[in-house]
Protein backbone atom coordinates (compact mmCIF):
# COMPACT_ATOMS: atom_id res chain seq x y z
CA UNK A 1 0.00 0.00 0.00
CA UNK A 2 1.75 2.87 -0.85
CA UNK A 3 0.49 6.86 0.74
CA UNK A 4 0.26 9.84 -1.06
CA UNK A 5 2.95 12.78 -0.14
CA UNK A 6 0.64 14.42 1.17
CA UNK A 7 -0.74 12.50 3.69
CA UNK A 8 3.09 11.31 4.89
CA UNK A 9 3.32 14.43 7.01
CA UNK A 10 4.89 17.58 6.86
CA UNK A 11 8.43 19.47 8.68
CA UNK A 12 7.83 22.58 10.44
CA UNK A 13 11.04 24.61 11.39
CA UNK A 14 9.66 27.02 14.26
CA UNK A 15 10.69 30.58 13.53
CA UNK A 16 12.57 30.40 17.19
CA UNK A 17 14.48 27.74 15.63
CA UNK A 18 15.78 29.77 12.97
CA UNK A 19 16.41 33.36 14.64
CA UNK A 20 18.86 30.60 16.73
CA UNK A 21 20.52 29.39 13.94
CA UNK A 22 20.66 32.93 11.73
CA UNK A 23 22.29 34.49 14.97
CA UNK A 24 24.72 31.46 15.01
CA UNK A 25 25.78 31.92 11.37
CA UNK A 26 25.73 35.77 12.08
CA UNK A 27 28.28 34.92 15.27
CA UNK A 28 30.54 32.91 12.76
CA UNK A 29 31.51 35.94 10.39
CA UNK A 30 31.64 38.53 13.30
CA UNK A 31 34.98 39.96 13.20
CA UNK A 32 37.25 39.92 16.32
CA UNK A 33 35.75 41.35 19.27
CA UNK A 34 32.09 41.45 17.91
CA UNK A 35 29.39 39.85 19.36
CA UNK A 36 25.40 39.42 18.56
CA UNK A 37 22.81 41.62 20.22
CA UNK A 38 19.76 39.90 18.83
CA UNK A 39 17.98 38.57 16.19
CA UNK A 40 14.35 37.61 15.16
CA UNK A 41 13.06 35.63 12.34
CA UNK A 42 9.76 35.17 10.06
CA UNK A 43 8.75 31.71 8.08
CA UNK A 44 6.04 31.56 5.52
CA UNK A 45 5.34 28.45 3.84
CA UNK A 46 9.07 27.36 2.37
CA UNK A 47 10.61 30.76 2.72
CA UNK A 48 12.01 32.94 5.85
CA UNK A 49 13.00 36.45 6.62
CA UNK A 50 15.68 36.86 9.10
CA UNK A 51 17.27 40.30 10.74
CA UNK A 52 20.28 39.93 13.40
CA UNK A 53 21.44 43.26 15.19
CA UNK A 54 25.01 43.13 16.23
CA UNK A 55 28.09 45.01 18.02
CA UNK A 56 31.11 45.66 15.93
CA UNK A 57 34.64 46.48 17.16
CA UNK A 58 36.05 50.41 16.75
CA UNK A 59 37.52 50.45 14.17
CA UNK A 60 35.92 48.90 11.61
CA UNK A 61 35.03 48.98 8.00
CA UNK A 62 30.89 48.41 9.08
CA UNK A 63 29.94 47.74 5.47
CA UNK A 64 32.39 45.08 4.43
CA UNK A 65 31.96 43.13 7.77
CA UNK A 66 27.94 43.75 7.78
CA UNK A 67 27.82 41.77 3.90
CA UNK A 68 29.95 39.32 5.50
CA UNK A 69 27.83 39.13 8.23
CA UNK A 70 24.61 39.24 6.16
CA UNK A 71 26.16 36.48 3.34
CA UNK A 72 26.84 33.87 6.25
CA UNK A 73 23.78 34.15 7.87
CA UNK A 74 21.33 33.82 4.64
CA UNK A 75 23.82 30.66 3.65
CA UNK A 76 24.22 29.03 6.96
CA UNK A 77 20.50 29.42 7.37
CA UNK A 78 19.37 28.14 4.21
CA UNK A 79 21.55 25.29 4.07
CA UNK A 80 20.74 24.26 7.89
CA UNK A 81 16.58 24.70 7.76
CA UNK A 82 15.69 23.89 4.28
CA UNK A 83 14.12 27.20 3.64
CA UNK A 84 14.99 30.04 1.23
CA UNK A 85 16.30 33.21 2.46
CA UNK A 86 15.33 35.76 0.13
CA UNK A 87 16.11 38.65 2.48
CA UNK A 88 18.46 38.97 5.46
CA UNK A 89 18.79 42.20 7.71
CA UNK A 90 21.97 43.04 9.43
CA UNK A 91 21.74 46.15 11.54
CA UNK A 92 24.63 47.46 13.73
CA UNK A 93 23.49 48.51 16.91
CA UNK A 94 26.40 49.43 18.34
CA UNK A 95 30.71 49.56 18.27
CA UNK A 96 32.94 48.70 21.09
CA UNK A 97 36.53 49.26 21.73
CA UNK A 98 38.41 46.47 22.43
CA UNK A 99 40.35 46.71 26.22
CA UNK A 100 44.11 47.33 25.53
CA UNK A 101 46.35 44.50 26.11
CA UNK A 102 48.10 44.14 29.73
CA UNK A 103 51.08 45.39 29.55
CA UNK A 104 53.86 43.32 30.62
CA UNK A 105 55.75 44.00 33.96
CA UNK A 106 58.97 45.47 33.48
CA UNK A 107 61.58 43.55 35.68
CA UNK A 108 63.15 45.02 38.45
CA UNK A 109 65.80 47.23 37.85
CA UNK A 110 68.90 47.42 40.23
CA UNK A 111 68.48 49.27 43.85
CA UNK A 112 68.24 52.65 43.50
CA UNK A 113 66.81 53.19 40.40
CA UNK A 114 63.50 54.56 41.53
CA UNK A 115 64.00 56.28 44.79
CA UNK A 116 67.24 58.91 43.08
CA UNK A 117 69.41 57.09 43.95
CA UNK A 118 71.22 54.98 41.17
CA UNK A 119 74.08 56.17 39.14
CA UNK A 120 73.99 59.60 37.39
CA UNK A 121 74.48 60.68 34.05
CA UNK A 122 77.72 61.80 33.93
CA UNK A 123 79.08 64.45 31.72
CA UNK A 124 81.68 63.20 29.25
CA UNK A 125 84.24 66.25 30.09
CA UNK A 126 85.80 65.64 25.87
CA UNK A 127 86.94 69.51 25.92
CA UNK A 128 89.37 69.44 28.70
CA UNK A 129 90.28 65.79 28.74
CA UNK A 130 91.15 66.79 24.89
CA UNK A 131 93.31 70.16 26.18
CA UNK A 132 94.87 67.96 29.46
CA UNK A 133 96.07 65.20 26.88
CA UNK A 134 97.28 67.44 24.19
CA UNK A 135 99.12 69.62 26.86
CA UNK A 136 100.81 66.52 28.33
CA UNK A 137 101.68 64.84 25.40
CA UNK A 138 103.70 68.05 24.00
CA UNK A 139 105.37 68.53 27.48
CA UNK A 140 106.29 65.22 27.72
CA UNK A 141 107.50 65.17 24.36
CA UNK A 142 109.53 68.18 24.25
CA UNK A 143 111.19 66.65 27.46
CA UNK A 144 112.02 63.37 26.09
CA UNK A 145 113.31 64.62 22.79
CA UNK A 146 116.32 67.01 25.13
CA UNK A 147 116.63 64.23 27.06
CA UNK A 148 117.32 61.08 24.20
CA UNK A 149 119.68 64.18 22.65
CA UNK A 150 121.82 64.84 26.23
CA UNK A 151 122.00 61.00 26.04
CA UNK A 152 123.46 60.95 22.87
CA UNK A 153 125.94 63.92 23.43
CA UNK A 154 123.80 66.50 22.30
CA UNK A 155 123.44 70.04 24.34
CA UNK A 156 120.68 70.49 26.57
CA UNK A 157 118.07 72.49 25.48
CA UNK A 158 117.79 76.08 26.03
CA UNK A 159 114.12 76.10 27.63
CA UNK A 160 115.28 73.53 29.94
CA UNK A 161 118.21 75.67 30.98
CA UNK A 162 116.21 78.84 31.02
CA UNK A 163 113.67 77.15 33.56
CA UNK A 164 116.26 75.26 35.83
CA UNK A 165 118.03 78.61 36.47
CA UNK A 166 114.72 80.90 36.70
CA UNK A 167 113.90 78.03 39.26
CA UNK A 168 117.24 78.33 40.71
CA UNK A 169 117.55 81.77 41.20
CA UNK A 170 113.60 82.53 42.79
CA UNK A 171 112.50 81.09 45.93
CA UNK A 172 109.11 80.36 47.55
CA UNK A 173 108.78 83.79 48.96
CA UNK A 174 108.12 84.97 45.33
CA UNK A 175 105.11 86.61 44.22
CA UNK A 176 106.02 84.99 40.48
CA UNK A 177 106.25 81.89 42.56
CA UNK A 178 103.23 81.98 44.78
CA UNK A 179 100.96 83.49 41.76
CA UNK A 180 102.64 80.21 40.25
CA UNK A 181 101.27 77.55 42.65
CA UNK A 182 98.18 79.51 42.90
CA UNK A 183 97.28 79.02 39.40
CA UNK A 184 98.27 75.34 39.33
CA UNK A 185 96.14 74.69 42.24
CA UNK A 186 93.34 76.19 40.86
CA UNK A 187 94.15 74.31 37.96
CA UNK A 188 93.98 71.18 39.40
CA UNK A 189 90.52 71.76 41.80
CA UNK A 190 88.81 72.52 38.62
CA UNK A 191 90.51 69.12 36.52
CA UNK A 192 89.75 66.85 39.94
CA UNK A 193 86.26 68.53 39.55
CA UNK A 194 86.03 67.14 36.01
CA UNK A 195 87.08 63.72 37.55
CA UNK A 196 84.72 63.89 40.40
CA UNK A 197 81.59 65.86 39.67
CA UNK A 198 78.73 64.36 37.33
CA UNK A 199 78.22 68.11 35.61
CA UNK A 200 75.03 67.86 33.09
CA UNK A 201 73.46 70.39 35.43
CA UNK A 202 71.21 71.80 32.49
CA UNK A 203 69.50 68.45 32.29
CA UNK A 204 66.76 66.90 34.39
CA UNK A 205 66.95 63.24 34.93
CA UNK A 206 63.81 61.17 33.81
CA UNK A 207 62.28 58.18 34.86
CA UNK A 208 64.20 54.95 32.63
CA UNK A 209 62.16 52.66 30.67
CA UNK A 210 64.33 50.10 31.39
CA UNK A 211 67.72 49.52 33.91
CA UNK A 212 70.20 49.68 31.37
CA UNK A 213 68.73 52.94 29.69
CA UNK A 214 69.38 56.64 30.90
CA UNK A 215 67.08 59.75 29.32
CA UNK A 216 67.61 63.87 30.65
CA UNK A 217 65.51 66.60 29.74
CA UNK A 218 67.14 70.00 29.16
CA UNK A 219 65.65 72.21 31.64
CA UNK A 220 65.07 74.75 28.67
CA UNK A 221 62.61 72.54 27.08
CA UNK A 222 60.77 71.29 30.24
CA UNK A 223 60.47 75.96 30.74
CA UNK A 224 58.82 75.83 27.58
CA UNK A 225 56.34 72.57 27.84
CA UNK A 226 55.31 74.17 31.80
CA UNK A 227 55.10 77.81 29.93
CA UNK A 228 53.19 77.06 27.32
CA UNK A 229 50.88 74.99 28.99
CA UNK A 230 50.22 78.20 31.91
CA UNK A 231 49.78 80.22 29.00
CA UNK A 232 46.36 77.89 27.63
CA UNK A 233 45.00 78.71 31.46
CA UNK A 234 41.85 80.87 30.94
CA UNK A 235 43.13 84.89 32.21
CA UNK A 236 47.03 84.07 31.71
CA UNK A 237 48.00 86.70 29.46
CA UNK A 238 51.84 85.83 29.99
CA UNK A 239 54.09 83.65 31.53
CA UNK A 240 57.42 83.29 32.85
CA UNK A 241 58.94 79.65 33.91
CA UNK A 242 62.51 78.14 35.25
CA UNK A 243 62.86 75.21 35.84
CA UNK A 244 65.65 73.86 38.29
CA UNK A 245 66.53 70.34 39.92
CA UNK A 246 64.39 71.01 42.88
CA UNK A 247 62.08 73.61 41.65
CA UNK A 248 60.03 75.03 38.79
CA UNK A 249 59.22 78.62 39.48
CA UNK A 250 56.00 80.39 37.69
CA UNK A 251 55.31 83.95 37.39
CA UNK A 252 52.19 84.80 35.04
CA UNK A 253 50.52 87.82 34.68
CA UNK A 254 46.45 87.40 35.08
CA UNK A 255 44.56 89.64 32.31
CA UNK A 256 41.09 88.86 33.48
CA UNK A 257 39.68 86.82 36.32
CA UNK A 258 40.21 86.43 39.94
CA UNK A 259 43.53 85.78 40.87
CA UNK A 260 43.31 83.42 43.30
CA UNK A 261 41.06 81.03 40.76
CA UNK A 262 43.62 81.72 37.67
CA UNK A 263 46.51 80.74 40.42
CA UNK A 264 44.45 77.69 41.18
CA UNK A 265 43.94 76.59 37.82
CA UNK A 266 47.81 76.99 37.10
CA UNK A 267 49.03 74.99 39.95
CA UNK A 268 46.86 72.23 38.59
CA UNK A 269 47.75 72.36 35.31
CA UNK A 270 51.46 72.58 35.62
CA UNK A 271 51.33 70.12 38.29
CA UNK A 272 49.94 67.22 35.93
CA UNK A 273 52.24 68.59 33.50
CA UNK A 274 55.35 67.86 35.67
CA UNK A 275 53.62 64.54 36.12
CA UNK A 276 53.28 63.96 32.05
CA UNK A 277 57.16 65.28 32.14
CA UNK A 278 57.77 61.21 33.75
CA UNK A 279 60.73 62.98 35.74
CA UNK A 280 63.06 60.97 37.63
CA UNK A 281 62.33 63.57 40.62
CA UNK A 282 59.61 65.89 40.31
CA UNK A 283 60.29 69.49 41.29
CA UNK A 284 58.23 71.44 43.46
CA UNK A 285 56.13 73.81 41.80
CA UNK A 286 56.10 77.85 42.86
CA UNK A 287 53.40 79.66 41.15
CA UNK A 288 53.64 83.60 41.07
CA UNK A 289 50.40 85.27 40.04
CA UNK A 290 50.14 89.09 39.23
CA UNK A 291 47.23 91.33 38.23
CA UNK A 292 48.43 93.00 34.77
CA UNK A 293 45.80 96.07 33.64
CA UNK A 294 45.58 97.05 30.25
CA UNK A 295 48.74 98.78 29.91
CA UNK A 296 51.23 95.97 31.13
CA UNK A 297 51.69 97.18 34.36
CA UNK A 298 51.21 95.00 37.21
CA UNK A 299 49.24 95.21 40.22
CA UNK A 300 49.35 92.79 43.22
CA UNK A 301 51.00 89.55 43.77
CA UNK A 302 49.92 86.09 44.82
CA UNK A 303 52.29 83.27 45.72
CA UNK A 304 50.73 79.95 45.12
CA UNK A 305 52.30 77.37 47.27
CA UNK A 306 54.44 74.36 46.63
CA UNK A 307 53.03 71.51 44.42
CA UNK A 308 52.57 69.01 47.85
CA UNK A 309 52.56 66.34 45.65
CA UNK A 310 56.40 66.56 44.27
CA UNK A 311 58.90 64.60 45.51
Amino acid sequence: MTVPAAGRGTTTVAPRAVRRIAERAAAEALPDGGSVIRGSAAVRGASARIAVGVRLPYPVRADEAAQRIRERAETRTAALTGLSVPRAEVRVDALSVAAPPPVPEAEPGPPGDKDGSGPRIRAQRRVPAAVLAVVGAVACGLLLVDVIAVRFGGAPAGWRTAVVDWAAAHGPADTAVRLAGVGAALVGAWLLGCALLPGLRRRLRMAAPAPEVRVTLDRTAAARILRERALGVPGVVRARVSVRRRRARVRAGVGYGRPEEVRAEVVRVLGASLLVLELHRTPALRVRVRRVDRDGAEDGTQDGPRNSGAA
